[in-house]
């Protein structure tokens, strides 16, 4: 028997995939407007408008279907409910670059992440490189531009 696979994510991104899955599904009806329509202009065959709709329509149920699972999988953590040294999952770690430049990340879900607010998703290169870590320890991450050195100056739970 398959083991259905958690899906760690904060509340913010448990509610963020709700609101995209009740626009989703309101869009619906409108979708079936639009294909009523379109079918009323007679042949198919030749309907840009009919086949942009059943085409749209593709797109919207696997997109539902997704977060449906997603949701289905999610295993809501709360950070301010962790505590301890090591970084995990949820912790805000506030990082020293190579230039002692002070950078903070959150460690989330996929559906979270977003690093231009500081978000960084678990099974990104760094954040799996942060994972386990404690204070004081130094971290090597290869991205795109190269190796990158960090060391771990703050682990907090907020």
């Amino acid at each position: 028997m398959a083991t259905v696979e958690k899906m760690p994510m904060l509340q913010l991104g448990y509610d963020k995939l709700n609101e995209q899955l009740r626009a989703l599904k309101a869009e619906r009806p409108k979708i079936v407007d639009a294909i009523e329509e379109a079918r009323a202009h007679g042949d198919l065959s030749e309907n840009a408008e009919y086949h942009a709709a059943k085409e749209r329509q593709g797109q919207v149920e696997a997109t539902i279907a997704d977060l449906e699972d997603k949701l289905s999988r999610a295993q809501i953590i709360d950070p301010t409910m962790l505590s301890g040294d090591k970084v995990v999952f949820g912790a805000t770690v506030t990082l020293l670059d190579e230039d002692d430049q002070p950078v903070k990340y959150q460690i989330v879900g996929q559906a979270e992440a977003d690093a231009k607010l500081g978000m960084i998703s678990y099974n990104s290169p760094l954040g799996r490189a942060l994972i386990g870590r404690q204070v004081g320890e130094e971290v090597e991450v290869t991205v795109p531009a190269g190796e990158k050195f960090y060391l771990v100056d703050k682990v907090e739970f907020i």
